[in-house]
């Protein structure tokens, strides 16, 4: 095991290496060895012994006999544990940090924030623990009352991917817990020391709260995530990760008539328009389409620029993108981490070919760098005028920009609309008009809509996901805790007589 990650477990209180199965304590497993890789060196960090179906299997039984009584604890009750991990998460920011940027290859500030979102997340639903409420309705009836509340789901399948290795569980997991669900973690088999760090410190929670099986972790392969989308004792399952997979998973789910949350691809543009602050907007392109090496499904991955400012913003972004230099990600003035692994480099070549064999011009970048780990040049690609590239219909998990020149607002939108997915939008004007109409119902077609901000880094308060292929699901805040839950309408009669609704008669 790599020594660094060595000394975060045991600072962290884990002196052993523990497998990928947990519900209160770590647990032996059954399936393969799961390898970790620092991307940054293509060294190994560690094994960890993955979850098998049957483990997994095991660990759905006990949540399951735990959300027995977690269900009939008051909300406020059941908030305490997740402050408690909140405490945890803020304790060891440093240290969970680190194993982010380590296993999945996230610069420093980048990894920390993470945590933050961890943190906050929970802080979130702690005063969401007294706001489970629902609506009183006027009745029909004379002397009945109508009202809706909720009820907990039961156990919650958490499938998460690599480029979010902690807070996208604990989206769901924080709000979950206090909804009165219990939860099991399958995450990315990429970065696995990142969850059993997590699963640790559920772990000291749960025994301080007495509530061991409320949090747990099933740490394995495909096999374990397509044995969560098909088993009816999980009422929910929230995926995320690639529009195909998560096609499979829905299809799954929806074959047992189970609920899915599905937080899928993104191919996110931004719209700059004459008006706009060209220093703004290029700050928020560069952290957009560089920030978490192009790797977040919030990433910008089209600019839609209007003619009259084409020239000049190029111009500053190509000088932007010579000044970010791939580096160490544990390097406080690194940019530009690695790409997560050899596919991912791959892929990225591939669509660089691609976009310029069908007529994108490079402009910056384009080139895997001579060094150790998967590193790759922040890219950017102008498409000119009258260029089909059907490759800008796609979303690569890299760092790769295409930039196209549009006459107007309405040419904008109609190309921002025309790709599958639908997950977060910007545009960049000082225009009242031009801002109102790209948030209007004629305007972006996404989950998420900016105006002088980008498309990445949405805060935990709003909710979060997308449209179209994105997969419709919203996580985090808002109303997103209604996922969570089962909604029941409720009639009392407190009268003498029996009304039916409609005037119906009947005896």
């Amino acid at each position: 095991m790599d020594e660094r990650v060595k000394d975060v477990l045991a600072r962290l209180g884990l002196s052993t290496a523990p497998t990928g199965v947990a519900g209160g304590e770590f647990e032996t497993a059954h399936g393969a060895l799961l390898q970790s890789l620092n991307p940054a060196t293509g060294n190994v960090l560690g094994e960890v012994s993955a979850a098998s179906v049957e483990d997994a299997a095991g660990v759905l039984t006990r949540a399951q006999e735990r959300f027995v009584s977690w269900r009939m604890v008051p909300a406020p009750q059941r908030a305490r544990l997740v402050a408690t991990l909140g405490d945890l998460f803020r304790r060891h920011k440093e240290d969970l940090g680190l194993l982010i940027s380590l296993e999945a290859g996230k610069i420093r500030s980048e990894g920390l924030g993470e945590v933050q979102e961890m943190v906050d997340i929970c802080e979130f639903a702690v005063g969401l623990s007294r706001q489970l409420h629902g609506l009183t309705m006027p009745s029909e009836r004379p002397r009945h009352r109508m009202m809706e509340q909720w009820h907990p789901l039961g156990p919650v399948a958490i499938i998460t991917a690599f480029n979010f290795p902690m807070a996208v569980w604990a989206w769901n997991a924080a709000l979950a817990a206090v909804c009165g669900d219990v939860c099991i973690w399958k995450p990315s088999p990429r970065t696995p020391w990142c969850s059993v760090a997590v699963q640790h410190l559920c772990n000291v929670a749960m025994a301080q709260h007495g509530c061991p099986g409320v949090l747990s972790l099933a740490l394995g392969d495909v096999d374990v995530g397509a044995w969560m989308a098909q088993q009816r004792g999980f009422p929910l399952v929230s995926f995320t990760g690639s529009v195909a997979a998560g096609r499979t998973v829905a299809t799954q789910v929806a074959a047992r008539l189970g609920k899915s949350l599905l937080e899928l691809g993104g191919n996110n543009a931004i719209v700059v328009m004459p008006d706009a602050d060209l220093d703004l907007a290029v700050r928020a392109i560069a952290f957009g389409a560089v920030g978490t090496a192009g790797q977040r499904c919030t990433s910008t991955r089209r600019l839609l620029v209007h003619q009259d400012v084409m020239e000049p913003l190029l111009a500053r972004l190509k000088k932007a993108y010579a000044s970010i230099t791939p580096g160490d990600p544990l390097v406080n003035t690194t940019l530009l981490g690695p790409l997560i692994g050899p596919r991912a480099v791959q892929a990225f070549q591939a669509a660089v070919a691609a976009a310029q064999q069908q007529g994108a011009v490079l402009v910056h970048g384009g080139k895997r760098l001579e060094r150790p780990g998967f590193f790759v040049e922040p890219t950017l690609l102008r498409i000119p005028r009258g260029v089909v590239a059907p490759i800008t219909l796609e979303e690569t998990f890299a760092p790769i920009l295409y930039a196209f020149e549009v006459a107007s607002l309405e040419e904008a939108l109609q190309l921002h609309n025309a790709v599958p997915q639908g997950l977060s939008s910007a545009i960049f004007t000082h225009d009242m008009r031009h801002a109102e109409h790209f948030l209007s119902a004629q305007g972006s077609d996404c989950g998420i809509a900016n105006v002088n901000i980008g498309t990445s880094g949405a805060e935990i308060g709003g909710a979060f996901g997308g449209e179209k292929d994105t997969g419709g699901g919203r996580e985090s805040g808002s109303d997103a805790w209604k996922t969570y839950m089962r909604r029941q309408t409720c009639t009392v009669n407190w009268g003498g007589e029996l009304p039916l609704a409609q005037g119906v008669q009947f005896l």
